[in-house]
């Protein structure tokens, strides 16, 4: 088989194996058959991805699922969330003795979603794009409510709500850049493909394009967690299981984000300057950090502390979009750190909310000794994501500072400061607040395995890594990454 024919490997197999995840008659055969399918979907994906780094872009179907250097980079990441998130799951649950039912359930609607967040990301096809983040909305829905009860259920028709009206409102904004681009391209199949998008957007009509990218910002922003369409997002995180938590701050995020990071190049050049798509994502990053900032501050449940903190750096990542050159290669860089830490941060809150019985931080106290493998991970974790030295997410926070800097936007770069000096003392409080102490009454310690071992130790060793030193191979695929998201000449 090509490596472009394995784009269709890599977005159906996960169909496939959603769907043979109905039939196995033990949990545990369903835990073990979603382990393999997932590791065997990471592997093709960074066959392909280091394809593409090395070689250039890879297209199938016409020209309709394409993987350049930006897509590569996002699924690579997708993988590597999916696949350790998958590995915690299987002991997870096991841990929680969920029903035969239940985790054939939860097996197809994790495979489904994974097929549909592969779909946004090999997709040319702007249409295609949207169909995978609205299906994405469609199969993750039903994970948030998979321990049922008042608040999970309040929480996911609150998830589907917001989000659907959200998707509803970035499909109007894709219809008017294809109105817009049938005037110059006419009125083709392709004309929808981002690269005939892309080829054209220097004669597109700027109104218009104007137009569709605030209601794109609208629509995907809610889908994103940027505020003020955030308020989905501490509820679906609070009450979702570990792993699904996981997934949705460290994957389904940076998906739904890197749709707006397509449509702007092609809007920056529609409007004949670089600066005001910028200016809006800056605008609106700078505004999520901030309220996030101020949540944080009074959050008493570690998840939803969590579920904050992922507002505030996908605030950081927008409003290095905004920022030019630099501050594109600091957003990407930071996506990924972002992803390293939050999804293992995610899986410790979960196993030592199993431990306590509660995810409430005046419980989950003396965290270390309950647990010493995640009680650790859950206080790297944090300080890894408020920026402590030498954790790799504080490079990519002072690469936004220098591109802030070196474009003069100075209240850009005020409100980051304080949003992020605030961020750092309430979650540094929080995090110190849970290590001191002896554990609550009640706390069913957990023995830890050698996978949770590898799931904990191998993002925090890679972002203290990443936080000395940058390897060349790395440094070049986000530079090729950002390349793309740059404004076109």
């Amino acid at each position: 088989m090509s490596l472009p024919h394995l784009l269709w490997l890599i977005l159906l197999g996960p169909l496939l194996g959603g769907g043979l995840a109905l039939l196995p008659r033990s949990s545990r055969t369903v835990l073990a058959g979603l382990s393999a399918l997932v590791l065997g979907h990471a592997f093709l994906c960074a066959v392909l991805c280091l394809a593409v780094f090395a070689a250039g872009p890879l297209a199938t179907a016409h020209g309709w699922l394409r993987l350049d250097a930006l897509s590569a980079l996002h699924l690579g990441l997708l993988a590597f969330v999916f696949a350790t998130s998958t590995l915690f799951a299987a002991r997870y649950f096991a841990t929680a003795e969920l029903s035969l039912p239940k985790t054939r359930i939860f097996g197809a609607l994790w495979l489904a979603s994974l097929s549909a967040m592969t779909l946004v990301l090999i997709a040319n096809h702007l249409g295609l794009m949207w169909v995978g983040v609205e299906t994405t909305t469609l199969m993750t829905t039903f994970l948030i409510a998979l321990h049922r009860s008042r608040e999970s259920l309040e929480a996911t028709w609150k998830y589907l709500m917001i989000c659907s009206v959200g998707i509803a409102i970035a499909f109007l904004g894709m219809l008017i850049f294809g109105a817009s681009a049938s005037h110059v391209a006419g009125d083709t199949p392709d004309v929808m493909l981002w690269t005939t998008l892309r080829d054209v957007s220097a004669r597109l009509d700027p109104k218009l394009n104007k137009l569709g990218f605030i209601f794109l910002r609208v629509g995907y922003g809610t889908k994103v967690g940027l505020a003020p369409m955030h308020t989905w997002l501490p509820d679906a995180h609070s009450q979702a299981p570990a792993p699904v938590s996981s997934i949705f701050s460290a994957a389904m995020l940076s998906t739904v984000m890197y749709c707006l990071m397509r449509y702007l190049p092609v809007v920056e050049a529609a409007t004949g300057h670089v600066g005001w798509a910028s200016r809006l994502l800056c605008l609106f990053g700078a505004l999520s950090m901030i309220i996030a900032a101020a949540f944080i501050l009074f959050q008493r449940d570690v998840k939803r502390m969590l579920a904050y903190c992922s507002v505030e750096h996908m605030g950081i990542v927008a409003i290095g979009l905004g920022l030019g050159s630099l501050g594109i290669f600091a957003a990407l860089f930071h996506t990924l750190n972002h992803a390293l830490a939050k999804s293992m941060s995610f899986c410790a809150a979960g196993r030592l909310g199993q431990m306590a019985g509660t995810h409430q931080m005046s419980r989950l106290r003396g965290t270390i000794r309950m647990s010493p493998l995640w009680g650790t991970g859950l206080c790297l974790g944090l300080l890894a994501l408020i920026g402590v030295v030498p954790s790799a997410i504080f490079m990519s926070e002072l690469l936004v500072v220098k591109a802030a800097i070196d474009a003069h936007a100075t209240g850009i770069l005020i409100a980051f400061l304080v949003a992020a000096g605030t961020v750092f003392l309430g979650m540094f409080a929080h995090a110190m607040g849970m290590v001191r102490g002896t554990p609550a009454e009640g706390c069913k310690p957990i023995p830890a395995d050698a996978s949770e071992l590898v799931i904990a130790a191998m993002p925090l060793l890679l972002l203290v890594l990443l936080g000395l030193w940058m390897p060349q191979p790395l440094r070049e695929a986000l530079s090729q990454a950002a390349a793309i998201v740059g404004p076109l000449p």
